[in-house]
């Protein structure tokens, strides 16, 4: 009987760090995906010049590519080879 106690309990304690390093894991995912999402609308403390470049050039050039795959879009519903 005290074997299969045992075998229980580290079963269980197994199960409990094995949940708590989970957790702890998807706090960080979650966290990171936060600050991704705040660089991208903006709302970063850091200056836009710390990162490289302005806000303005970066978003110029996303409505750039952004156009750009629309135009390829169009092109392939018209049926044309690219």
């Amino acid at each position: 009987m005290s074997e299969q106690l045992l075998l229980a309990s580290a079963s269980l304690l197994g199960l409990v760090i094995l949940a708590t390093a989970m957790l702890k894991g998807w706090q960080g995912w979650l966290a990171l995906k936060e600050r991704e999402l705040d660089r991208r609308a903006g709302i970063s403390h850091a200056p836009a010049e710390a990162e490289g470049g302005s806000r303005e050039g970066y978003q110029r050039m996303e409505i750039a590519d952004l156009k750009e795959r629309i135009r390829k879009l169009e092109a392939i519903a018209n049926g044309v080879d690219l």
